[in-house]
Formats: structure tokens, sequence, C-alpha cells
């Protein structure tokens, strides 16, 4: 998935509203015993789309894991734990996956939640699979293909089956929301992209998560309220308000002045100032994922788009790059020392799979030079760098505008890559149309024609290191794939290690995987850029990071740490009465904007739970959360991201 900035996917990266209201010493006003109680959450990346099957980036995956449950959860340690099934076991073949729902599991609008739902949701990626296509972006297709999901059968309500075609445990591993075949039984493959699964007034998003999405206004806030239904433990809040920042100051401002109670994504020196700040925690988290420079390595020529040189498909001409990129100095200069040097796509925080290069490059200009020089890009004249077409070598630089270590990283590489003889141009991008700008033809949009030289952002990984792997795939040209690489020595190193029978084996083929791609440099991983967030503890308690030892409480595998959270001051979890959904973002009775917010009030909506453009809407990763504060009437103010397209990474 699309990382939100600073933490892609992949991925990845990867994206409400800030509550305002009249301050008396500087801190929100109480609310009253019968108010709900709303936890606020900010992120500066925006949503692309409420349907999981369209969303790219790490704030849609976090809206749908609150909304929905993955077959099998994840718990404070990344272990196995009930999501939708509530117990399963694997045949003495290694063949089959038995697991069982409990008969008291019901959708949020009380539909009983069966077996069938969760055996229509994967046979529709799978019928997609075996088909060759994609469902929607094709982010979730892998989970079902990587498991080798042959045959699924519900036998009776409480029971499905899974056979896959080798022994392994991957179905424990799929990050993908089980959905209500009732609303989706008539979406399509030809329909699913412009399903938007939008909550509507007085009929939220269905669903069996914590949580279910109430109101969406694009580019300012996603409201969600707690689920009746959830068979779960409860969290305190009463509603959840993922808010959307234009920028990390205007989100830390909302953090300091309490109208956020966790802020996602803050940079170095903020960090370190709230460090001092009474009533807030900070957390520096690893990150399972990276930033980095990426190429357009398309191998055909592209009628109006492309790349601008084909230099850029000559793995001789991007290893050199490599060499004039001082990955350390980008570390201590723009990440303040909060994370390490990158090399491969498996970071290491998957201890497991990750290899360090067998031929790591070490910064040096002059290195560069001699590297470009015998692969055939001599200088002319005028010091200009030319390709072996003859023409001078001038590489567009392209990046979200979620995350500021992005242009500062672009700075640094325009000098460095200047003293080569290449002149480097940077244009920044909102997540939507830079997703745009960098899918091929094969992606079946009339404007997807991979226009672009270079590009920084970032993925986020999964629990395995498939969701890492993939996107250099042949077969994720026109899905995730951004570079548009294909090496078919890749691609079946891949399919060994994805039906390895043990660790130790699949290990050493990840190992060549992650050299190729080091070697070849369809992308340059600049660097394992931490975690950085931050919480205000007046509010809440109960904060738990995910893994407990360093992660961080918000945006990691589910929504296990919403349900862990209790009212400050309460020993056990103690949500206030239901709330109404008078109180809603855009109510009567709004003070004025204070300093520091980034946005107009938005309009009432009717009945408190409307909503605005969905399958349209821009981008990646976090949402951003309403704060409630009470001045005669319970008010919001509308605010605003892969890195992991971790994408994360």
């Amino acid at each position: 998935m699309r990382s939100n900035g600073g933490s892609r996917l992949a991925r990845v990266a990867v994206m409400a509203l800030a509550v305002s209201a009249l301050l008396v010493g500087g801190a929100p006003a109480p609310a009253r015993a019968a108010d709900p109680l709303v936890l606020r959450v900010g992120t500066t990346q925006d949503l692309d789309s409420l349907n999981p099957f369209q969303t790219a980036l790490v704030v849609g995956y976090e809206a749908f894991t609150l909304n929905y449950q993955p077959l099998v959860g994840w718990g404070s340690n990344l272990e196995t734990i009930p999501g939708y099934a509530s117990t399963w076991a694997q045949s003495a073949d290694g063949l089959s996956w038995t697991f069982t729902i409990d008969p008291n599991l019901t959708w949020s609008d009380g539909t009983p939640a069966t077996s069938e739902d969760a055996r229509w949701t994967l046979q529709f990626i799978l019928d997609a699979v075996k088909a060759g296509k994609s469902v929607g972006l094709g982010y979730l297709d892998p989970y079902v293909k990587d498991a080798g999901i042959t045959k699924i059968e519900a036998p009776d309500p409480q029971t499905l089956v899974l056979t896959t075609d080798h022994p392994n445990n991957k179905v424990l591993q799929m990050y993908l929301p089980i959905l209500p075949k009732h609303i989706w039984k008539d979406v399509t493959l030809e329909t699913v992209a412009t399903f938007t699964n939008d909550p509507k007034p007085g009929a939220p998003i269905v669903g069996t998560g914590p949580y279910q999405a109430v109101e969406w206004q694009t580019g300012q806030f996603i409201r969600f309220q707690r689920n009746p239904n959830y068979l779960g433990k409860q969290g305190a809040a009463d509603q959840v308000v993922l808010q959307v920042f234009k920028n990390a100051d205007t989100m830390v401002q909302a953090l300091k002045s309490g109208e956020l109670d966790y802020a996602k994504g803050v940079n170095p020196p903020q960090l370190d100032q709230l460090k001092t700040q009474s009533n807030v925690v900070t957390a520096v988290g690893q990150s399972n994922g990276f930033t980095e420079l990426g190429f357009n390595t398309y191998a055909k020529d592209i009628p109006g788009g492309g790349a601008s040189t084909k230099a850029l498909r000559d793995p001789a001409f991007r290893d050199a790059l490599g060499y004039a990129i001082d990955k350390q100095l980008l570390v201590d200069k723009i990440l303040g020392g909060y994370g390490t040097v990158g090399t491969t796509q498996i970071p290491p925080f998957e201890v497991k799979w990750h290899a360090d290069p067998a031929n790591p490059r070490t910064f040096s200009i002059d290195t560069a030079k001699q590297k470009l020089d015998a692969a055939g890009y001599a200088l002319d004249a005028n010091g200009r760098r030319l390709d072996k077409e003859g023409k001078p070598i001038n590489l567009r630089l392209y990046m979200p505008d979620n995350n500021d270590t992005y242009p500062k990283a672009a700075q640094f590489i325009q000098d460095w890559y200047g003293q080569l003889g290449i002149k480097v141009t940077t244009q920044v991008f909102d997540s939507a149309t830079l997703t745009d700008i960098l899918l091929p033809p094969e992606a079946g949009g009339a404007t997807n024609k991979a226009n672009f030289d270079m590009f920084i952002w970032g993925w986020g990984g999964d629990v395995d290191p498939n969701a890492l792997l993939k996107i250099f795939l042949t077969s994720q040209i026109g899905g995730s794939s951004d570079s548009l690489y294909s090496n078919p020595a890749y691609d079946k190193l891949f399919t060994e290690q994805n039906v390895a029978t043990t660790d130790a084996a699949r290990k050493a083929l990840i190992d060549q995987m992650q050299n190729i791609m080091y070697d070849q440099a369809p992308y340059h991983i600049l660097f394992y850029d931490s975690n950085l967030d931050a919480y205000r503890t007046d509010r809440f308690a109960g904060w738990t990071s995910q893994p407990v030892g360093n992660g961080v409480p918000l945006f990691g595998y589910g929504s296990l740490d919403y349900t862990l959270l209790t009212a400050a001051g309460a020993a056990t979890p103690s949500p206030s009465a239901a709330p109404s959904e008078a109180a809603s973002p855009g109510a009567s009775g709004a003070a004025a904007t204070p300093a520091g917010s980034a946005a107009p009030t938005p309009a009432p909506s009717a009945g408190g739970s409307g909503s605005s453009g969905g399958g349209n809407s821009t981008l990646l990763l976090v949402g951003g959360i309403a704060a409630l504060v009470v001045v005669l009437a319970v008010v919001f103010v509308a605010l605003r991201r892969r890195g992991t397209r971790a994408e994360e990474e």
C-alpha cells in the first residue's frame, strides 16, 4: 500500500476534520456526559476511495479496517487473532483450511453475517484471478492468488472451507476485508471501479468492523460511528474522525491545542518539540516500508507519453545514478536521524526476510561520472550528459504533495545529478493525479501514458514480504508497479518463493530477488523512514503500539488499537451514550476558526451523515479527526498523506 507521508503500501500510502470551538485557557471545553466521545485522528494523506478495491493508500486501508473485518486479524504483536472468523484449522495434508463463523455475528444493519459473505468476497477475487483480470486497482487480488486458493466453499452458515494448491499459511495473512454480499452482490468486475461505496444520509457503510463510515467530505474528513453490532471488545470512542490536513504544521498545531487526539506522520523537528508538550506522548516506530527514488523503466514507446529518454531503460544508467545519492546525508539532514539508509525493498523491520545487497554502492560523484562514461553516456562541449541518441538528458522528477521530506530530498538529488551534467526539474501533484500519471496504457485509462521520468514516493508493507516483492513483477504493470519494471528472472523467483516449503528455502529465493532489484535499480531505496506519530493523553488512555516493542498505536495492522482505548481516567472502557446524528461536522453554532485550522467549516449535512464525491476524490494516506468541543453546541471545523504506494512503501 502507498505509505502515508513519513510512513506506500505501497504501496504505499498510502490517504477530515479538525474540531473548532471557543477555547478556554487554550484547551477544549469538556464534553457533557451525554455528548459522544470523539477520537480525532489527524493525517496529511487524503482518502482516495471507501471502496476497498479502489484504494491504494494507507488511509484507505485504515478506513476499510474500521468498516470491515479480515477473515483473521492481528494482535498487538502481529499474532493471529479472531476476525470475521472466530476459529480456524488446517487439514493434515495442509491443503485446506476450515474457518468457523460465530453464529452471533451480524452486519451493522442487523443482517446475519455468515460464511456465504466470506465465500462471495473471496470468490469474487478468485474469479478475476482465474480470468487474468484485476478487481479494481488490483491491490487485494494477490492475497488470494499467492495463497494458492483453488476452491471456496460454504457448506453451512457458520463454516467456510478454503482449498489451496500447496500447503501454506498465507490464508491467515490476507489483508482484505470480508464484504456484505447483500450490499455488493450486484457489483461486477466491470462495475467495481465505479462502485463508490460512499455513506449516504441515514445509511452508513455496512460492515462488521468496530466503526462504520457515516460521512465523508473529500479533502477534509471521514467520520465513523460505533457499530452497535460489533462482537469484539468495544473501545471508548463513540465516533472516530480521520481528519485530513494540508500539511504537518497545521496538524501539529491542532494536536497542541487539543483539537486532535492523534497526529500521524509529524516531521522530526516537530517530534522533538512535542516531547516537552504537556499531555502529549511521542511515538517513534520502526517502519515496515521505505521512501524511494523510482525510475520509468517501461520498455515500449508510448505515443504522447513515456519517459523523456531511453536511458532510463538501461540498468547501467540507473546503477550509475545510484552512486550520486548520499543516503546517509538524507537520513541525517531530512529525517533528523529518525530512519536508516535504504538498500533493498524488504525493510529491516521484516527481520526474517530482509537481505543487505551483495554489492552495495557508496556515494561518489566521481564514480557515478566514470560509470556513466563507461556505459556510453558522454558529456557534450557544454557539460551536458547525452543519451545514446545524442540528446541532452533532462529528467522530470515528480512527487506527491503530502510529505515535506520529498521536496527536500529532491533538492539534494537535483544538485547531485546536476554535477553529473543531468538537469532535473521537479513538480508536485496531489496523490490521485500522480497515480494517474504513473500508470501505463495497461491500466486502461485514456490518460494513462506513464508520462514521467522519476518519482519520489513510498510504500508500506504487510506482515508477509510478498506485498513489497510484487511491485516489481511484470504482471503488476498497469497495477501496483510504478517503475514498470520487467524481469523474467525476478518473476520466476517470485513464483518459486511463493510455493517454497520451508522458510529457509523461501528466504534464499527472496534474497536473490532483493539483489536483482538493487543491482538493476528500478528503484533506489533512499531510506527506511521511521513512523513519527504523537498522541494526547488527556482524553484517551490505553494507547498500545503495534508491535508493542517498536510500533505506533494507530495505522498498523487492523483496527485492534481503536478497541483498546479507554476514556482518560477510566479504569475500563466507558463509552458514552449512543451518539446523536446531530453531533456531526458542520452542526450549527460553530465558533470562528481558530489560528492553526486549515479550512472553513463544512456545510451542514442532512441528518449529519451526508457524503461528498467519493469515487473521484483525491488521495493517499491517513485521515484526520474531528474534535468534539461544547459551547452550547457541538462544533466541528474541516481541514487534510507513499510512500507506501506504501507505497508505502
